[in-house]
């Protein structure tokens, strides 16, 4: 299940181009007749997104967003147009609400006093069974 947009984010529905066209794969005689598949595309930089949510959605290395700033859905797991609509439209979502929420920016910090000297004691034994590994002194 995806997560919906905040309210602030709304995927207008002027934003969204798309067309039915033929399904691949089998299906017998029904997928020579029939379009159910879906072909959706999604201008990014035309869209009312906001700006910041635009650049973080074209950062993305997905496949599905060309260079040109368009995000390109094919939809053809359903046997209805319908439901591979929703389908198509719901992926677009979960894909514009990844990147909704800035990510924290991450702060540097310094190793705590007592982890450091754990570190220390750990590399000052196994420094200590390795050199008890060389040849035996009479």
């Amino acid at each position: 299940m995806t997560t919906p947009l905040p309210a602030a984010l709304t995927l207008h529905e002027a934003d969204v181009q798309w067309t039915a066209i033929r399904a691949q794969g089998p299906g017998g005689q029904n997928v020579n007749k029939v379009s159910c598949a879906i072909h959706m595309r999604f201008d990014v930089r035309a869209s009312r997104l906001p700006e910041p949510v635009q650049t973080r959605l074209l950062a993305l290395a997905d496949s599905r967003i060309t260079q040109e700033g368009v995000v390109v859905i094919k939809a053809q797991s359903y046997r209805t147009q319908e439901q591979n609509l929703w389908d198509a439209l719901e992926r677009l979502n979960a894909l514009v609400s990844s990147v909704a929420v800035e990510p924290r920016k991450r702060r540097a910090t310094k190793p705590t006093w007592g982890s450091q000297q754990r570190r220390l004691q750990s590399k000052s034994l196994r420094a200590n069974v390795k050199a008890q590994r060389g040849k035996v002194r009479d």
